[in-house]
């Protein structure tokens, strides 16, 4: 089985250290710990990972540090898109070396009002590329950053071409109509919304799960409210889950979590960011916690302070 499991993942933060370097074996300590909470499994290395802000050399060294710190390959899912295909062609490469086989990618996102046939000859030439039919591609829509977006008929000839390659999608849009539409676009396509707001609708609807930035805050309650799927604590659950959603999405994602877990640890290393991104001001953090605390104990977002590592 070389398709991600479905579930519930966090597309995980990436720490920094004191040089303004990314830090890989805290990466991978903290995604051991997000799958502690319950999650089916991590996304690294996307955009809450800062992923298109790292150098490429971390890129391609990550996903064999995860394999060699024993993350199961049907577990993870690794960031790979980039504007340059031959990029995005070494960065999936370095997944399927590793033994990986599932590769998040952002269509080429640079050039503006690009036709569908340009953005299908990228994925063309990264599959030639990789030259393996082991991959599982699984798209990035996220119209508001990349400003180039999938549409149903594209998934479809891509799904035609590539067939088993084409995994599925990760939708950020925001637009659930339109993940329900993707999610009925082709048989064997997984669609993952990018919010966990929608986790049980999206269930109930044809999706598979939810890969999520807020999940970094929210790992136990997100796993919590996957697996209550269909009794009666679900509803509860899910709506805990939706407030933090919502309060977290009011602060820019990557610097909100990184502050968070900086509370949780009582480290305040884990606050830096990678330019152009900066961290929370001190208005911003009072009215992040402020709202969090409103959603403690059910939320379990601050909870416990963590040891340093």
């Amino acid at each position: 089985m070389n398709k991600a499991d479905h579930g519930v993942y966090a597309a995980s933060i990436t720490p920094i250290d004191a040089s303004g370097q990314p830090d890989a074996q805290r990466l991978i300590a903290q995604c051991k710990w997000l799958m502690e909470q319950g999650l089916t499994g991590v996304a690294p290395l996307g955009t809450t990972g800062e992923g298109n802000s790292l150098p490429l050399s971390f890129r391609l060294s990550v996903p064999a540090l995860f394999r060699d710190a024993g993350f199961a390959a049907n577990k993870v899912i690794f960031g790979t898109g980039s504007c340059s295909v031959g990029d995005a062609i070494a960065a999936t490469r370095a997944v399927t070396d590793a033994g990986y086989t599932n590769a998040l990618v952002l269509p080429p996102f640079y050039y503006k009002n690009v036709s569908e046939d340009g953005v299908f000859n990228y994925f063309d030439q990264l599959i030639d590329g990789v030259g393996t039919d082991a991959l599982r591609v699984y798209l990035y829509h996220f119209p508001q950053l990349s400003m180039t977006p999938f549409t149903v008929p594209l998934i479809q000839r891509l799904k035609a071409e590539f067939g088993p390659i084409i995994a599925g999608l990760k939708d950020s849009s925001g637009d659930f109509k339109g993940t329900l539409e993707f999610a009925a676009a082709a048989d064997d396509f997984d669609v993952f919304p990018g919010s966990e707001a929608v986790l049980l609708e999206g269930l109930s609807k044809g999706c598979t799960g939810s890969i999520s930035a807020t999940s970094n805050a929210s790992a136990a309650l997100t796993a919590a409210t996957y697996k209550a799927n269909g009794t009666s604590e679900a509803a509860a659950l899910q709506e805990t889950l939706t407030a933090v959603r919502l309060e977290v999405a009011k602060f820019p994602l990557s610097a909100a979590l990184k502050q968070i877990e900086a509370w949780r640890r009582g480290d305040d290393s884990w606050r830096a960011v990678l330019p152009p991104n900066t961290v929370l001001t001190e208005t911003q953090q009072k009215q992040l916690r402020d709202s969090l605390q409103a959603l403690e104990p059910q939320a379990c977002v601050l909870g416990e302070q963590r040891a340093a590592s």
